[in-house]
């Protein structure tokens, strides 16, 4: 009697989770409101370069990703003068899980649930207003010659980890990495081939109809890399590179997915 009564209780604690979480995630993408997304600064390799970018970093450092999000949004129809907006919290302690390089599926079980830990526990820690989207801003130095671990954003959650460069030239694709890995836990996906990063056409591609097609101009946030061969693609130094495209743009609520936007496109450089 007592062992029913127990899963009775647990079914009912994880219907009453997945009933908020649903309830989250409508919210997020609805747009009648202002996104908040806190950002966690975290050190990720003990360097005297990392902990100068964490100490220095602030809410002001995140006015272009707000600024880009807010004339993407409109044109798709979006009407909210500040759809996102950032905090930054002190630097967090908590410690991030890794996920492995080739994982499996109970590897990526085991890397989410423990994400989403890590950032109840830092919002615990912080005095700032509760989030709805966290991200941990994971700096590490950039005069080293290493390959950061890769970045990921969990819908489930809506918790990401950007992997970058604590040096002040890599702001601008900095950005790229925290706007590309945000959007990932409002529901956008990859727009990129995994074996060789190269952007899918035309939904990874910013100007698809453009004649000649290659070289692009710009990238398309989710695809992450502007293609300027057949096999050949660069990262964007800035978001000043970089657009929604209308599949991305219909995956996170902006439009019907699909759909092209309209008016002026103002993020063009």
């Amino acid at each position: 009697m007592f062992r029913r009564l127990r899963i009775a209780i647990l079914l009912y604690v994880l219907l009453f989770v997945a009933a908020g979480h649903w309830l989250t995630q409508a919210r997020s993408t609805d747009w009648d409101g202002t996104l908040w997304v806190t950002v966690h600064p975290v050190n990720g390799d003990g360097s005297a370069a990392a902990a100068e970018a964490v100490a220095a970093i602030d809410r002001t450092d995140f006015t272009a990703v707000e600024s880009f999000f807010a004339s993407e949004a409109r044109r798709y129809g979006v009407r909210l003068e500040q759809p996102i907006r950032f905090d930054v919290a002190a630097r967090s302690a908590v410690e991030l899980p890794r996920l492995p390089a080739d994982p499996s599926a109970l590897d990526a079980v085991a890397f989410s649930l423990r994400l989403r830990w890590a950032a109840v526990k830092a919002g615990w820690s912080s005095d700032l207003p509760s989030a709805d989207v966290t991200v941990f801003a994971v700096f590490h130095d950039g005069a080293a010659d290493v390959a950061l671990d890769r970045s990921v954003g969990l819908r489930k959650g809506m918790v990401a980890i950007a992997n970058v460069f604590a040096d002040r030239s890599a702001a601008g694709s900095n950005a790229v990495v925290i706007a590309h890995e945000l959007l990932h836990t409002l529901g956008a996906t990859d727009k990129y081939e995994p074996a060789d990063n190269m952007p899918i056409f035309p939904d990874g591609y910013a100007d698809p109809d453009a004649r000649p097609l290659l070289p692009q101009r710009r990238a398309e946030l989710m695809a992450g890399r502007i293609a300027v061969g057949r096999d050949e693609a660069v990262v964007p130094g800035s978001l000043r590179q970089v657009v929604v495209g209308p599949v991305t743009a219909g995956e996170i609520g902006w439009s019907a997915a699909g759909s092209s936007p309209s008016g002026t496109d103002i993020s063009s450089p």
